[in-house]
């Protein structure tokens, strides 16, 4: 289906994957384009109720199955759904947490399959979704969800209060991984394009 944007979202549980997934929507829905969601973290019954709520909150349609449920269904059904529907933007949110690090990557290989098999061009991003207070420890998610999906885009969440978000400059410098968005806040609108002379400025004091 041409001109269908498929955007991949990962990261661990608790970086604020699933709200920032609600303010992307929130976005592009304001810019007109009609967006669909799929919620794929279906290891954790309430990801998929916290989506369904930002659904309903946001106007747009989430696609789940039951808590437990097969991902790759879920994403196989949403990108049906987004053929059928004549959706501009389908969001896939993903777990962030399975039993061993090993489960969690091989789960998202086999997303990316699927959605490659029904639309070989996609995903057309995939946004790592970072706690802005992570230290080190960012860089090691970043590699390690690069190495599974081949992350192409960070987003920096929770950027307000006191983080200051420096591990985008080793993700940037050691991966080669530009920060696409950040988040500011907890309302819907709290989410900017990176604007990277704003950020070192704010950094700077």
């Amino acid at each position: 289906m041409p001109g269908l944007l498929i955007l991949l979202v990962v990261g661990v549980n608790g970086a604020g994957k699933t709200t920032t997934i609600a303010k992307m929507s929130y976005a592009f829905k304001r810019d007109g384009a009609n967006v669909l969601l799929g919620a794929a973290d279906t290891f954790r019954a309430a990801a998929v109720d916290q989506l369904k709520v930002w659904g309903e909150r946001v106007g747009v349609r989430v696609i789940a199955h039951q808590s437990g449920a097969d991902p790759g269904a879920v994403v196989f059904d949403t990108l049906s759904a987004a053929e059928g529907g004549r959706a501009d933007i389908v969001i896939i949110d993903t777990a962030g947490r399975l039993h061993t690090k090993t489960n969690l990557m091989e789960e998202l290989k086999k997303i990316n399959r699927i959605v490659k098999r029904n639309h070989p061009d996609a995903p057309h991003e995939t946004l790592l979704v970072l706690d802005a207070t992570t230290g080190q420890n960012g860089l090691a998610q970043a590699k390690t969800f690069t190495e599974a999906v081949g992350v192409t885009g960070i987003v920096l969440a929770k950027l307000d209060g006191t983080a200051k978000g420096g591990i985008a400059f080793a993700i940037a410098h050691d991966l080669g991984i530009p920060v696409r968005f950040i988040g500011t806040g907890e309302k819907m609108g709290d989410l900017a394009p990176f604007d990277a002379r704003d950020f070192v400025d704010a950094l700077l004091g």
